[in-house]
């Protein structure tokens, strides 16, 4: 398995128009900006995926019944996957946006666009369901899930904090997501190793509880449990800050979901069988739940509570940064308003202004709706979004192997195995994510036509306009 990200011979070599853009580029404060080693990387990756998905979605899918584990092993597959393709296009291409560099690599400005603006919906959006998320394990230490409004603020709080810690440079984004990362893997690991000790398989509840055929949950469970894997792509957006990136973003992205997946699995399983499947259906905090029923207690569920809010506003604090880096990107390209380029102290201000503000508007008007599953609407949405970047980077990685364009040609039929899983495995998710879903993603990804076609037109308009001065026609 090749996922040290070595150059293949036949890539072009690095050059200053295609150089990975630093932290310490003009405008930035060498003092609070810091390009991230492999174990921030990791971490980061880690983080991201290990966020507030984990610690509610035991509870979202348990109406499927035991059925969604067999959910969790294929999208651990498919995410494995998915993870590879990214490391092999982080290789051949380690410049900050990921997805997006990919797609208009191969395909033009059209598709890189698509790419970058359907990723930036997927992380606000992500934002406010992990933010919604986190609000169910504070409600276990200060009760606030009885009063709207209250929840409310203090899901507003909860996105505002890590975008702070944003604002004050990439130096304390790294030591936060580090920290928090360390920090989460205590009650994790608690409940996924410690669980299995009080494992009773009389609480486990049906196979299939959903009323559907066994292919049917399967596909609606994994389009929730999507949202468990959403950061798998989170070293490939931020390549530009990873030091030696063509190396250590396919050795951070595959280590770290690799990682994530194992306590994925392990931590859902104990979960299903300490806490009974009547009573996980209608859990706010399914681990602190997990723990009480380990220990017979609330002392246990008190401090799972407080370490999954310290794990979700890491999670927050590295998708906020992730947030900002592909605009920054496509904004460098004129594919964005020329305001998300801006970088102080290593990170795009702009983007992480406008991402904040956005994903708590969403927040507030999805708590003020009366939606009794906000959550769940909001992790659906970021599953069609997030799939549609996903699918042109494939894309972008089938365009290589078929045109022979950079190929390691020793490696050629793995890696277009591995392709054409990551690919099944994107549409598949896109399918599963339910029509409602799909048509209130569209609605978000077809606005971006618009906006694309304003931008299109000024970049188009720039060099037409000195050509014409210069060459008048006859």
């Amino acid at each position: 398995m090749h996922v040290t990200g070595t150059v293949p011979p036949s890539a072009p070599a690095p050059s200053e128009s295609h150089a990975v853009p630093t932290a310490g580029t003009p405008g930035d404060s060498s003092k609070h900006a810091r390009r991230f080693g492999l174990p921030v990387a990791t971490a980061l990756v880690m983080g991201n995926i290990i966020g507030g998905g984990i610690f509610l979605l035991p509870a979202s899918i348990a109406p499927y019944g035991t059925v969604s584990l067999v959910a969790f092993a294929v999208l651990t597959a498919g995410a494995i996957a998915l993870a590879l393709v990214f490391g092999r296009l982080a290789a051949r291409d380690p410049r900050t946006g990921g997805p997006y560099v990919y797609a208009r690599e191969a395909f033009g400005d059209f598709a890189g666009f698509l790419a970058a603006w359907s990723y930036w919906i997927t992380t606000w959006v992500s934002n406010a369901a992990l933010a919604v998320a986190a609000v169910g394990y504070l409600d276990v230490l200060i009760p606030v899930g009885d009063h709207r409004w209250t929840a409310c603020l203090a899901a507003l709080a909860l996105q505002w904090l890590p975008a702070l810690a944003n604002f004050a440079g990439t130096r304390y984004v790294g030591a936060v997501q580090l920290v928090s990362t360390v920090l989460k893997f205590v009650p994790l690991l608690l409940v996924a190793v410690g669980g299995l000790f009080f494992f009773d398989p009389s609480r486990l509840g049906p196979f299939n509880a959903s009323g559907h055929s066994a292919v049917g949950a399967v596909s609606a469970s994994a389009a929730l449990l999507l949202f468990s894997y959403l950061g798998v792509e989170s070293a490939a957006v931020s390549a530009g800050e990873v030091r030696d990136a063509r190396r250590n973003v396919g050795r951070a992205t595959v280590i770290g979901t690799a990682g994530a997946a194992l306590v994925y699995l392990l931590g859902t399983l104990s979960v299903f069988g300490t806490v009974a499947h009547d009573r996980l259906m209608t859990s706010t905090a399914p681990f602190s739940d997990a723990v009480n029923t380990m220990f017979s207690g609330s002392w246990g569920g008190t401090a799972v509570a407080l370490a999954a809010l310290v794990s979700m506003t890491g999670c927050l604090n590295g998708w906020t940064l992730l947030s900002a880096q592909t605009p920054y990107a496509a904004a460098k390209d004129g594919l964005f308003p020329a305001a998300f380029a801006r970088r102080r102290r290593g990170v795009p201000t702009v983007g992480v202004a406008v991402t904040v503000v956005l994903s708590s508007l969403l927040t507030a008007y999805n708590y003020l709706s009366g939606s009794a599953k906000v959550f769940d609407v909001l992790v659906l949405v970021t599953t069609f979004t997030a799939t549609v970047p996903y699918l042109l980077a494939t894309a972008a990685q089938l365009f290589h192997l078929v045109s022979g364009r950079s190929v390691d040609r020793a490696r050629l039929v793995r890696d277009s195995v591995i392709t054409a899983v990551a690919a099944a495995f994107s549409l598949w998710l896109m399918a599963g994510a339910g029509y409602a879903a799909v048509y209130q993603g569209a609605l978000f990804l077809f606005a971006g036509v618009i906006v694309y076609a304003v931008l299109a037109a000024r970049q188009h308009r720039r060099p037409a306009e000195p050509a014409e001065a210069v060459s008048p026609a006859p």
